[in-house]
């Protein structure tokens, strides 16, 4: 949730001690204008920034809908004072969630473009004191937020299989967590694979694999599943983009991970024009 808090903060950052370039008096309108094609996101946390300046805002376009470039997403009307200030953090972070939203939704569509089932998840790879916007903006791309954070799941990786053993590991956690907490499982071959199916696994992630490899590995898994005789989920991660995303989703994985949606997407280009 976006708090009163958390964008004063911004503006103390950005407005600083002595603002004098927007101590403009009067009334003003203004417009965020996407000066390129994406998915916009962020706009009611654009919007959010105004509104605690006392701005009024009108939000033509939501977060998810596609938008032209030249095509407006907000309009603002209030004190000139106000607007100016609340402008580059609200620019700062349409752009910057679009930009995701925009990747996001590339990566969809290529990926369900040969695999209608696949789903596209982020990751924890997201800004310090963002992850809620950024993880909003995954999800107006059409993506999976995957984990919000460390309670939302148990992921056990190599360094806990390096300590407790793949197998004990499973059983500790099973035991400490909720019945509605999935455990997940890092492996890095077919064997280790096969190895957290057979101990309980959820969701059994492979870590850095490339296409031939999964498919290799998802095929060899489909029998040990089949003995265990429950849903288990199967993850690809690892240096995955939306120009590879198409090759992995061929493999037959359930989820593809891709840190690169939120840790190195452009930001969309806006403009806000008052006046």
């Amino acid at each position: 949730m976006l708090t009163s808090d958390r964008i004063e903060r911004w503006l103390r950052e950005d407005v600083g001690h002595h603002d004098v370039t927007n101590d403009v008096p009067g009334e003003t309108t203004g417009r965020l204008v996407a000066k390129e094609a994406g998915t916009a996101a962020g706009i009611e946390a654009a919007a959010a920034v105004f509104e605690y300046l006392d701005v009024s805002t009108e939000t033509p376009v939501a977060d998810g809908e596609a938008v032209a470039a030249g095509e407006t997403v907000l309009r603002t009307t209030g004190p000139a004072r106000e607007t100016l200030r609340a402008e580059r953090v609200a620019v700062n972070l349409a752009g910057h969630a679009s930009g995701i939203a925009t990747e996001t939704r590339q990566a969809v569509d290529r990926a369900q473009a040969v695999d209608p089932e696949v789903r596209i998840a982020g990751t924890r790879k997201t800004t310090p004191g963002l992850r809620g916007i950024e993880k909003r903006a995954v999800v107006a791309g059409g993506g999976d937020t995957h984990r919000l954070d460390l309670s939302h799941m148990v992921m056990i990786k190599d360094n806990h299989i390096a300590e407790l053993g793949l197998e004990t590991a499973v059983e500790e956690f099973r035991e400490r967590v909720s019945f509605v907490t999935k455990i997940e499982v890092e492996a890095e071959s077919a064997a280790q694979a096969r190895r957290a199916v057979e101990a309980g696994a959820d969701i059994v992630l492979l870590d850095n694999f490339t296409p031939t490899e999964l498919s290799e590995v998802v095929d060899s898994l489909a029998e040990t599943i089949k003995v265990a005789d429950r849903k288990v989920l199967i993850e690809a991660s690892g240096g995955i983009t939306v120009e590879s995303v198409a090759d992995y989703a061929s493999t037959g994985v359930d989820i593809i991970s891709m840190g690169s949606l939120t840790h190195s997407a452009d930001s969309l280009d806006y403009s806000f024009r008052t006046g």
